[in-house]
């Protein structure tokens, strides 16, 4: 399963082994015990902390892992998200110490993706550049027709992450104008 984590300017896409949504349950049971205690979120406890709550507070743990390269201590975070935030499609992790601006994306319900046409899928293609090296990350751009010119992609990490995007960006442009 996929987890966007945008930090900053940055995106990182997270692939989660499907399987560990049900391996991990028992760690996943232990973060609810202790959040089923309070926990305090920035300047202000929390008594009984909500499901999007208790998403920040993982989510603030997940922006730890990524910060120290603990990729093992992310994935179960991430997992833990997927698992509890259904049609989580995404997490804007807060770098300022205010973990309730943590913002969360979900997918719409019944999503579903259908075979484009190939003449079509083409011309999306050509509207949306190739992923592109800019200093140490990597971008893309799309052609808007309405303002007849190019507009560029966030900076992402890694070269998978932008071509990640870039092929949901295709698939969102199919869907927009079949």
């Amino acid at each position: 399963m996929l987890l966007k984590a945008i930090i900053d300017d940055l995106e990182y896409s997270l692939q989660v082994p499907s399987q560990l949504l049900t391996e991990a349950e028992d760690f996943f049971a232990q973060l609810d015990a202790d959040m089923d205690q309070g926990w305090q979120m920035s300047r202000e406890w929390v008594e009984q902390p909500n499901q999007i709550q208790r998403g920040q507070i993982v989510a603030n743990k997940l922006l730890t892992a990524l910060e120290k390269e603990n990729h093992r201590l992310g994935m179960l975070m991430a997992a833990y998200l997927l698992k509890r935030l259904p049609g989580l499609e995404a997490v804007e992790l807060d770098t300022h110490g205010e973990i309730q601006n943590t913002q969360f994306f979900f997918r719409e319900p019944g999503e579903q993706t259908v075979p484009p046409d190939p003449q079509r899928q083409a011309q999306v293609e050509h509207e949306i550049t190739p992923v592109f090296k800019v200093g140490k990350g990597y971008r893309f751009s799309q052609f808007d027709a309405q303002r007849g010119q190019w507009q560029n992609s966030p900076l992402f990490a890694t070269e998978a992450d932008a071509e990640a995007q870039r092929q949901a960006a295709i698939q969102q442009r199919l869907r927009a104008n079949p």
